[in-house]
């Protein structure tokens, strides 16, 4: 069987950490100690082996140990199916510093990292996911087709350059058509790219979660509109540039901001046992529709690739009762996944035992430390 999995992690002036190194085998990782003693920042800085700002969406310069101020480093080797890759990112001293990334000692682009490694991760301020705004929900859904096609951070970056170029000029009042024909066309392009994308990956997770049930069962998904908006079927090329050329006045009436587009989306859910919208589920339901997405982007994943994503799971027993705990690691080991995953104590991954490795996280002093521990006793 393929494997994927961090053999080592190093964190160098990384939030509360001045030094740390993790040794893996490839099992799960469990992290427990008390609240605020750096177990997130640990998951937060694998999360920053992927494309983008990484778990908490922080800016480098909130990534860096203060008060030393000497800019940070997280380092790792990737062991791909027994072939070691060597990836690190990285910002300089001082603020404002932009982060770099080199992959087997080579600079490169972060948009490299998502066909290198692909990383899933669910963390607590997520599980208001389904009751808040679309905005996280279309972020949400991003990464997920992100790692399907890493390509998909490209497109974004290109549609989102133009808008704001375009934006700018909308907020100066220029009327002129020709000053907006080639924006709008640069963003149709990508938008059309991005809105394909989407549609495959959602086509991939309803696939991946068939005959889902139990603990963690189906969730119905969609790419949703904003209700009342021009434009919202636009998804060909042809289609959205139409729709932005149309949406000029209303939009520079707006202040300078683009109403229609494929940044206006929304990712709607329903729970599909009950035929109920995710949003009028309980809290232990929205939890579990989230991670059985979560699965089933895994799933759908190692069918493609041969080898399951790592998974981070940021206090993933909040909201579980005990027998969906069990249900999850039984999940984690089936896919063969290195799970990196967080509590206050070790006693909810007890169902794991000896098939994952522990780690005990403290902090003294405003530095945390990792030291290697004994599964729940």
């Amino acid at each position: 069987m393929s494997r994927c999995f961090l053999r080592t992690l190093t964190l160098s002036h990384f939030r509360s950490h001045r030094l740390c190194r993790l040794e893996c085998d490839g099992r799960p990782v469990v992290l427990y100690g008390p609240n605020g003693a750096g177990k997130t920042n640990v998951l937060e800085a694998v999360s920053l082996l992927s494309p983008g700002r990484g778990l908490r969406r922080a800016t480098a310069d909130d990534l860096a140990r203060r008060p030393e101020a000497l800019g940070w480093k997280v380092a790792a080797v990737l062991d791909d199916n027994g072939r070691a890759q060597e990836i690190e990112t990285r910002t300089g001293a001082g603020p404002g510093q932009s982060r770099a990334v080199r992959i087997d000692t080579k600079p490169a682009p972060q948009a490299a990292l998502g066909r290198v490694v692909r990383i899933l991760w669910l963390a607590p301020h997520m599980d208001r996911l389904w009751s808040e705004g679309a905005e996280g929900r279309r972020r949400f859904l991003d990464r997920m087709t992100l790692s399907f096609e890493p390509a998909h951070a490209e497109a974004m970056l290109v549609y989102e350059k133009a808008m704001r170029e375009r934006n700018r000029l909308l907020k100066d009042q220029v009327s002129d058509a020709h000053w907006y024909r080639a924006l709008e066309t640069r963003m149709a392009e990508a938008g059309a790219q991005i809105a394909a994308s989407r549609r495959r990956a959602v086509a991939a997770l309803l696939a991946a979660q068939d005959g889902a049930s139990g603990a963690f069962p189906a969730a119905q998904i969609s790419i949703a509109g904003p209700e009342g908006e021009d434009g919202d079927g636009a998804e060909s090329a042809g289609a959205l540039r139409e729709a932005f050329a149309r949406s000029r006045p209303r939009d520079m009436a707006a202040g300078g901001r683009t109403l229609v587009g494929p940044h206006r989306i929304d990712l709607a859910a329903e729970y599909t046992a009950k035929g109920v919208r995710a949003r009028d589920c309980s809290t232990g339901e929205q939890k579990a529709l989230l991670i059985s997405l979560v699965l089933a982007n895994a799933r759908a994943l190692k069918g493609r690739l041969g080898a399951a994503p790592i998974l981070l799971l940021d206090e993933v027993a909040a909201h579980l009762d005990a027998d969906r705990c069990s249900a999850l690691h039984a999940e984690i080991t089936a896919l063969g996944s290195q799970a990196w995953m967080t509590g206050t104590g070790a006693e909810p991954f007890t169902a794991l035992g000896g098939g994952a490795q522990y780690f005990r996280v403290t902090e003294t002093g405003g530095a945390s430390a990792v030291h290697p521990a004994t599964g729940p006793g």
